[in-house]
Order: structure tokens, then C-alpha cells, then sequence
């Protein structure tokens, strides 16, 4: 997968692949997500996924059920250190699924990514 990384003025930063666009912006005046909290976003988002195909693939509704991420960061680096993913289930979810549905959101991909991170090269080109 390629994606093209532009600048469209002011702090804003731009990711494009395929026929999408991520818009990134920094305070103090952001239109739009920091790029930390859309790769924050990517990880509950991820979980999202996964619950909602485990919850389609048995006929279960998904009214009712959604993910609360909570961020930890440490307050002498700022750094991120424990990332809390609740799915909240309604009264009625059945009760033989819960384990399973942590199963399944444990499962997503950038979570899997985080634990065994890939090795980055940065380089110039003229172009």
C-alpha cells in the first residue's frame, strides 16, 4: 500500500490512499484530528471492526453496544502507557458471547501491529 502524505496549508497534513483522504491539523486552530488522536481513534476503531463482525456473523444486534477507549499516559513523559478498551454490551447481550467478544476485539490488527512493531526507514528523494 502506498500513501501520499501532502501539506495543504496552514498546520494541516494530509493522508491519501486509494480514494480516501485523512485530514490532520495541530492546535491551536485544528480542523481537524491531530494525527496521534487518528492513530489513537485506529486502535478503537480497529476493536470496532471486529466486534461488529463477530456480533454480524451470529445475528446479534449491535444497538446498544459500543467501545469506550480510555488513554493512560504517564505524567512525567506524556508518554502512552496502558490503552483500557470497554465494550459496553446492553442488559440483554447474551451473557455465553461476552468472553468471546473480548476475544474478537483482541484480535485487531493495529493492536497486533503495537505488540510487534514494524521497523521504519525514513529517506529524501529528489524529485
Amino acid at each position: 500500500m502506498e500513501m501520499i502524505i501532502d501539506f495543504p496549508g496552514g498546520s494541516r497534513v494530509d493522508a491519501h490512499f486509494g480514494p480516501h483522504t485523512v485530514a490532520t491539523d495541530q492546535p491551536p486552530v485544528a480542523s481537524a484530528p491531530t494525527p496521534f488522536a487518528v492513530f489513537l481513534a485506529s486502535i478503537g476503531t480497529c476493536a470496532g471492526i471486529y466486534v461488529l463482525g463477530f456480533c454480524q456473523q451470529r445475528g446479534l444486534a449491535t444497538d446498544g453496544i459500543r467501545i469506550v477507549q480510555r488513554i493512560h499516559s504517564s505524567p512525567m513523559s506524556g508518554m502512552v502507557e496502558k490503552i483500557d478498551l470497554e465494550i459496553q454490551v446492553p442488559a440483554d447481550f447474551p451473557e455465553k458471547y461476552r468472553p468471546s467478544l473480548i476475544h474478537t476485539a483482541e484480535l485487531c490488527a493495529v493492536k497486533k501491529h503495537l505488540e510487534k512493531p514494524p521497523k521504519f526507514e525514513v529517506t529524501t528523494k529528489v524529485v
